[in-house]
């Protein structure tokens, strides 16, 4: 083996030779490239100088790559300042990014032309491209919406930013053992050779770009009247700006990521060197704590301390910064231009964690600027949109009013102010509100536990507020809102989500858009998805229908190695491959899932070995994190992995069923499930999922769904057909009635779904105490009981669903044909078409193309 490595090494090393080391940071002729890409290596060195192994190559390459987009990026931002149109900044505690290389070299249109410089280098593009680690900005949907917003955003040639925090540690790395889900902290910014340097070659850091964020300290009332907040601590943030590329086009936008620092002052010399070595650097400390970890644990007054510090670190950073470039745009800054902001700036929060940017912004105007209170909120309501993500209640978040108080004294000051002054709005113009009062102000004062509702700060300061699907716009507006609906019956919007379909078909399932383009005879349906319903005319058709299943087939093959590589367990790309991935939560129903495979796997072992012949083959697959503090939802991983423990080692069993938990789910793991998928589960209680992305990027890769009437389901089953979704389960408008029914003891379980649990209880699937985890299906009423998400209710209407999906997949002309018409009817679904809607009707802005 050693010999081998050395006889590569020795080969590569010759290829090498040939090429000269020359600086060509707009190469486009692959042995340019591939000058550069050695230049890098020598030039911008991370590594020993006598070493060009794959990870080497992989940052020289990046580096090349980034030379590309640094150039674009300055003209773009020459441009923008330029021409000074109104620009939006997108403020998320997450963005999902991915892999940042084949992402770039597909959208600058410069795929084939490194992996022929690469290959001149002794190196294969793909095998380059598997060095690079996700980086760990966020967690699940919302934050992978954010990065196809970005993506969008750069291709409409639009001028928007995206802030966010540079997590050193992401949210937890996953791995699987005996003992279920085990959390490691994720290491995206250590490469093989440097574990102690920590950077990405994607991220430029800004050193001339740096903000005072304080926190704690009080408030001073000075002579003229006006307020002052001062002392406490005062950190400092550093941005680190990532590009993003749009598609075919100039327009290179930014994602700032700000780190927190303490300055070199706030290092107490006389304290180090007196003993007190923790003492000396406590503030920078707790700097380093700021950006550690996204959503550390709150269940401790110190973990809600740094949650709620985290949030408005980076709302006070992203302002500033806002502030800075709007009067570096500005002749002078007097009052009356003041009011020329929101015609300028556009803010959109992307869910209530970015909400103290309300506070903030008017601290910022009225403190600093010197604006009078009636000028400040004029600027803030018409700057400010809200995005609203979900209507579950523990995720609408409430902060104590004694932790704000404490934090952020004078943010606190201007919250009671914001909140009297909608109360006296609402007794002057609403009397007929006024014994709604308590639910819809501000500030919850229950003497118990006072609290302050960010939701509700946001709907009342934001000139739009808007759900994420239809189904979930209307329940705002019908349920969550209403009050504030009927005083403000203009503000409230739907924009269903959409997905890039750059990173999410094109560049993660290249046979299949080569067969699409071919089949449409242009590849503009990239940047106008709509085209896709070109496909519907051609479903029919036997030849396209043979591509269709070989370039699927090519998908499930690479699915089934990479399942091979990661768990060990060998699947059969013959299967129906079936697969859930999300992140774990009661809602999203991964237990219904699990007890539909124990059920299968039940009956199968029941069946004679010929009657086992006729039933479809299957793999089902999940994959998700479940938070390290929620029990229930890492019970329900262990489960999945305890059934496939069992399940893929019976000789009976595993050649019709195999159950595969995928750990450390993320956008890399996604670009090789979603194109192998043929069956996806959207399996969500109605009306708890506001939209959902992944059934999108599912439903464009040509897989079938089934799942409830929740979140965009509803319209993608509109858009691909409803004889092309397997639906099944209660309505939203059902689901109180059912729960009602439930707690007055009128749920009769169908012998099916008692069939299922008992046989977990059997200790068939090992030792492990399942009881508090189907204890939440059992009982009719209690806290962590009454079966809340309707498990059992939907249990019968799942596994018939699941028998019409095993008869639909024995035909399979028939089954192409329906994957055909799912990606044809998923055009709608393209973040292009969501941003567009945004751009126009909530931040009018317009398109300021790089020439």
């Amino acid at each position: 083996m050693e010999t081998t490595t050395k006889a590569n090494g020795a080969a590569e090393s010759k290829i090498s030779d040939k090429i000269p080391v020359a600086a060509n940071p707009l190469a486009e002729d692959p042995t340019d490239i591939a000058s550069n890409i050695k230049y890098h290596s020598q030039y911008s060195p991370h590594f020993s100088p006598v070493k060009f192994e794959v990870e080497q190559a992989y940052y020289a390459a990046a580096e090349s790559v980034r030379d590309r987009l640094i150039q674009q990026w300055n003209e773009t931002y020459l441009h923008y300042h330029k021409v000074d149109p109104k620009q939006t900044y997108y403020l998320s505690m997450e963005f999902l990014q991915g892999r940042a290389l084949t992402n770039a070299i597909g959208n600058l249109d410069i795929q084939d032309a490194y992996a022929s410089a690469l290959n001149k280098l002794g190196h294969e593009l793909e095998e380059i491209t598997e060095q690079e680690k996700d980086m760990a900005l966020g967690n699940g949907g919302l934050g992978r919406l954010a990065s196809c917003f970005l993506d969008s955003m750069a291709t409409l040639n639009l001028p928007a930013w995206g802030y966010g925090l540079r997590y050193r540690y992401g949210l937890f790395k996953q791995s699987i053992s005996k003992a279920g889900q085990e959390e490691m902290a994720e290491d995206w910014l250590e490469c093989l050779f440097i574990i102690l340097q920590k950077f990405s070659p994607w991220e430029i850091v800004r050193h001339d770009v740096v903000f005072p964020v304080r926190f704690f300290g009080h408030v001073e009332i000075l002579p003229t009247g006006s307020r002052k907040w001062v002392g406490g601590e005062v950190l400092q943030a550093l941005a680190y700006d990532v590009p993003i590329p749009g598609y075919k086009t100039k327009n290179t936008n930014s994602l700032r990521l700000w780190e927190a620092k303490a300055r070199a002052q706030d290092f107490n010399l006389f304290q180090f060197n007196d003993g007190q070595l923790q003492s000396a650097a406590e503030l920078h400390a707790r700097a380093q704590q700021i950006c550690a970890v996204l959503y550390p644990g709150d269940a401790t007054e110190e973990g809600k301390l740094l949650r709620l510090k985290q949030q408005f670190f980076l709302c006070s950073a992203s302002l500033q910064d806002i502030i800075a470039r709007f009067k570096e745009r500005q002749v002078g800054t007097s009052a009356r231009e003041w009011s020329e902001f929101p015609t300028k700036v556009a803010v959109q929060l992307n869910d209530t964690h970015p909400t103290l940017a309300i506070p903030e912004l008017m601290r910022l105007l009225m403190d600093e600027e010197g604006l009078g209170w009636d000028e400040a909120w004029a600027v803030t309501s018409k700057t400010i949109a809200y995005t609203n993500h979900t209507v579950l209640p523990e995720a609408l978040e409430k902060w104590s009013q004694v932790v704000m108080a404490k934090l952020l004294p004078r943010h606190m000051e201007i919250i009671e102010e914001i909140d009297k002054r909608f109360i006296a709005m609402i007794k002057s113009t609403r009397p007929d509100l006024e014994s709604k009062i308590s639910d819809i102000c501000i500030l919850d004062h229950n003497p118990n536990k006072p609290v302050v509702r960010m939701a509700n700060l946001c709907v009342v300061s934001g000139h739009t507020v808007n759900g994420v699907a239809q189904l979930h716009s209307d329940i705002l507006r019908a349920e969550l809102f209403a009050d504030y609906v009927s005083i403000w019956p203009t503000k409230f919007q739907n924009k269903t989500n959409g997905i890039t379909p750059r990173r999410w078909l094109k560049f993660c399932s290249p046979e299949l858009s080569q067969i699409i383009t071919k089949w449409l005879k242009t590849d503009k349906w990239v940047t106008n998805l709509d085209l896709l319903v070109g496909l519907r005319e051609l479903a029919d058709n036997p030849e396209l229908q043979a591509e269709w299943h070989s370039a699927k087939m090519a998908n499930k093959k690479r699915l089934a190695d990479y399942v091979l590589r990661v768990t060990g367990e060998s699947i059969d790309p013959n299967s129906l491959f079936d697969i859930q991935v999300k992140r774990v939560h009661e809602y999203k129903r991964q237990l219904l899932n699990i007890l539909g495979a124990v059920y299968r796997y039940k009956k199968l072992k029941e069946m004679s070995p010929e009657e086992r012949k006729k039933t479809t083959p299957r793999t089902i697959m999940i994959g998700g994190k479940a938070f390290a503090t929620y029990t229930n939802a890492k019970r329900i991983v262990k489960l999945v992995d305890d059934v496939g423990a069992v399940v893929n080692t019976d000789p009976e069993v595993n050649e019709y069923l195999k159950v595969v938990f995928v750990p450390n789910y993320n956008v890399s793991v996604a670009e090789v499930l979603i194109p192998g998928s043929e069956l996806s589960q959207h399996i969500s209680t109605a009306g708890m999922e506001a939209s959902g992305t992944s059934n999108m990027k599912f439903a464009l890769n040509g897989c079938l769904i089934i799942g409830t009437l929740d979140g965009a389901n509803v319209e993608i089953r509109e858009e691909v057909g409803e004889e092309n979704f397997f639906l099944f389960g209660a309505t939203a408008d059902e689901v109180p009635k059912i729960r009602k029914d439930r707690e007055n003891g009128l749920f009769k379980p169908d012998p099916r779904y008692e069939e299922a649990k008992q046989f977990i209880r059997s200790k068939a699937f090992g030792s492990y105490d399942y009881e508090p985890l189907l204890d939440s299906l059992e009982g009719d009423s209690g806290f962590g009981r009454g079966d809340y998400f309707l498990v059992g209710h939907d249990f019968p209407a799942y596994i018939d669903a699941q028998a019409k999906v095993d008869e639909a997949y024995k035909d399979q002309k028939r089954w192409i044909k329906m994957s055909i018409l799912s990606t044809a009817g998923s055009g709608k679904f393209s973040s292009d078409r969501t941003i567009s809607q945004y751009a126009k009707e909530i931040w009018n802005i317009d398109e300021c193309r790089v020439p």
